[in-house]
């Protein structure tokens, strides 16, 4: 169960219809949108706007706006009509038929960034990225998780590493969770490393930031009021039950805890039942978010969840 990490990665095929950049290049791409297209060749205000996203929480707060990079993700956004508020696309050079196309057809307002300040906004030792996506955050609303007779959420708590908030939303997506729930003091769920962990499952998945368990138990609460009975399963290596054991078939809430401390106290109370994965070899515990994925992928055995062919 969750304890000091060490995390690994595992590759796994796309699921989106991404075009990444083709040999044939085309024309440098010119202003689809009606108006002046800003240009920005000098670390001005509005650059320095941009770069803060990448590393200040309280300014993307501030500004309800995050940088989202990479082709998947950006495509995903735009699929599943993330609301974005600017395309940031690198001056004077030749575009993908991906990049052109998306450019076209999305309708997001553009901005001409000169190539070496997109590096800079891009946090890669390689080329200037082809877009960078400006998002705008949404509401922190429980609802958007939209319960019924098959829930299946997550809740993080405490979270301390943004990789491991990417890489659950990701296994969430994945093993058809309704939505992700993030409480207490918490890595950000829109930190660069965070976004780039879910490979795009951000954008197709709710994922909320909630204070306090105490926000989440009312939540839950007005559920059961309702006629669903969410039932709350924690995870820790000291758990009553193995995971085989535990019915997940039944409307749940599943609560990882944080990767060194595990679940808080009030969590540990709140939980119906609380689930151990059981282990062997030298290891003593499992990172967080690979627990997690453990338990989901449990949950959609026991409920047949069909995986589809990749």
């Amino acid at each position: 169960m969750p304890g000091r990490e060490h995390d690994s990665g595992a590759k796994r095929s796309s699921r989106a219809r991404t075009r990444g950049p083709l040999v044939a290049a085309s024309p440098p791409v010119r202003a689809t949108r009606p108006g002046r297209v800003p240009r920005v060749t000098a670390r001005n205000a509005l650059f320095q706007q941009w770069q803060a996203l990448l590393t200040n929480r309280t300014k993307r707060q501030r500004t309800g706006e995050f940088l989202i990079h990479g082709v998947r993700p950006i495509t995903l956004a735009v699929e599943h009509g993330w609301p974005l508020r600017t395309l940031l696309y690198p001056a004077g050079q030749r575009l993908s038929e991906w990049a052109r196309r998306l450019i076209d057809d999305s309708g997001v307002p553009l901005a001409e960034v000169a190539p070496e300040l997109l590096h800079e906004l891009g946090e890669r030792e390689s080329d200037a990225p082809e877009l960078i996506a400006v998002g705008a955050l949404l509401p922190d609303d429980l609802d958007r998780l939209r319960p019924g007779p098959g829930f299946l959420g997550v809740a993080f708590d405490r979270p301390g590493n943004p990789g491991n908030i990417g890489t659950l939303v990701r296994s969430a997506d994945a093993f058809g969770a309704a939505g992700l729930i993030v409480t207490g003091h918490a890595a950000d769920v829109y930190d660069p490393k965070s976004v780039r962990a879910s490979t795009g499952s951000l954008f197709s998945l709710p994922v909320v930031r909630r204070p306090s368990p105490e926000d989440v138990l009312d939540w839950v609460g007005a559920q059961r009021d309702r006629g669903l009975p969410i039932r709350i399963v924690g995870t820790d290596e000291s758990g009553s039950t193995p995971i085989s054991g535990c019915d997940l078939t039944v409307p749940t809430l599943l609560v990882v805890g944080n990767e060194t401390a595990g679940m808080s106290a009030r969590w540990r109370e709140m939980c119906d039942e609380v689930v151990r994965i059981p282990m062997g070899g030298a290891a003593s515990s499992l990172n967080a978010a690979s627990a997690g994925t453990l338990v989901l992928y449990e949950a959609a055995r026991q409920r047949d969840f069909p995986a589809t062919d990749r």
